[in-house]
């Protein structure tokens, strides 16, 4: 591919891609131009086209950006990568983050490092958190994913595990999370203990679902493959061979952490997610992900991965709702 920058008016710049694999452009543009629009809307940017061909408008470091993006993403389908809205989302997100250079044309299209492939998607950091986070996930023990509702903490961990799961690299996967109720009163819940602890547990359900076929994982369930039980079931036990997520950590006690990361057995992966801000305990109560935080810090093949409202990446409302919770006051 043959690039030229033509020279800044004024404030605004004017960037020309031309691409070399024209049957690439309609999957680059989207039907209707429709990712075109969405880097217009997204960095304020003017995309114009004609062939093979794009100019773009816009302030000098928006018109760069738009440039990575379409560099990235056509770079991406010339390797044989599908480009849809939520890879243009996904690649738009690191492009807004201002500490991201060089890493969309990179990391997000060539290193399979930063990616995670599923049955059913492959998937791509949406921030430059997500990232080093991917990277972790894919390298280390075990690593503690800290932060706000909306990061990606847990489905990015089940989507590793997933992808371990299905290529032989652990023999099964056991998700779990406290069964505290966020600050309701539930009462008698009917039915078997599977019933009772479901609902506790839908969160890791909705993600599982999401990167394999429904029949799958009910196979897996049902043949012990994928095992989703609340902490309380895995007292006693050690865990080999497998991948290990601890979501809703915040709600665990210091005693119910410190024999959860006791469980770890050997050829394993364990992930425990949390946001330290937001437990359910009991007022004065000790979370016993903060306690694990401040004991563990520092152990060599233990990462700590720290999300902010920054890294958001649910409906741009939520991460604004996140800030406004952790301002001043608050």
């Amino acid at each position: 591919m043959a690039r030229r920058d033509l020279a800044a008016v004024a404030d605004r710049a004017r960037l020309e891609l031309e691409f070399d694999q024209p049957y690439l452009i309609g999957p680059l543009f989207g039907d209707y131009d429709r990712h075109l629009i969405a880097i217009e809307t997204a960095l304020g940017v003017h995309i114009s086209a004609r062939g093979n061909r794009v100019q773009i408008e816009g302030e000098p470091e928006s018109a760069a950006r738009a440039r990575d993006v379409l560099t990235g993403l056509y770079n991406r389908l010339d390797q044989g990568h599908d480009v849809d809205a939520e890879a243009v989302e996904a690649v738009l997100g690191m492009a807004q983050q201002p500490s991201l250079d060089g890493i969309i044309a990179n990391d997000v299209t060539d290193a399979p490092k930063v990616m995670i492939r599923t049955r059913k998607k492959t998937i791509v950091p949406r921030s430059v958190v997500q990232a080093h986070y991917m990277e972790a996930l894919a390298r280390d023990d075990m690593i503690f994913a800290l932060g706000p509702a909306g990061t990606g903490k847990t489905y990015l961990a089940v989507a590793q595990a997933v992808a371990m799961l299905i290529t032989g690299a652990v023999d099964r996967l056991i998700l779990s999370r406290p069964a505290v109720e966020a600050g309701e009163r539930l009462g008698f819940l009917p039915g078997d203990m599977k019933d009772k602890v479901d609902p506790y547990l839908r969160p890791l359900y909705d993600a599982l679902y999401d990167m394999l076929p429904t029949e799958q994982v009910e196979r897996r369930i049902a043949s012990g493959e994928i095992e989703i039980a609340p902490i309380a079931f895995m007292r006693g036990r050690t865990l080999g061979d497998a991948f290990i997520i601890l979501d809703e950590a915040q709600n665990t006690t210091p005693q119910q952490m410190k024999m959860f990361l006791t469980r770890f057995g050997m050829r394993s992966r364990m992930v425990i997610c949390g946001d330290p801000n937001q437990t359910d305990l009991p007022p004065g109560a000790t979370s016993g992900l903060n306690d694990a935080v401040a004991k563990l810090e520092g152990i060599p093949k233990l990462s700590m991965i720290r999300f902010s409202s920054a890294d958001v990446v649910r409906h741009p409302l939520v991460g604004r709702i996140v800030q406004a919770y952790e301002g001043p006051g608050s």
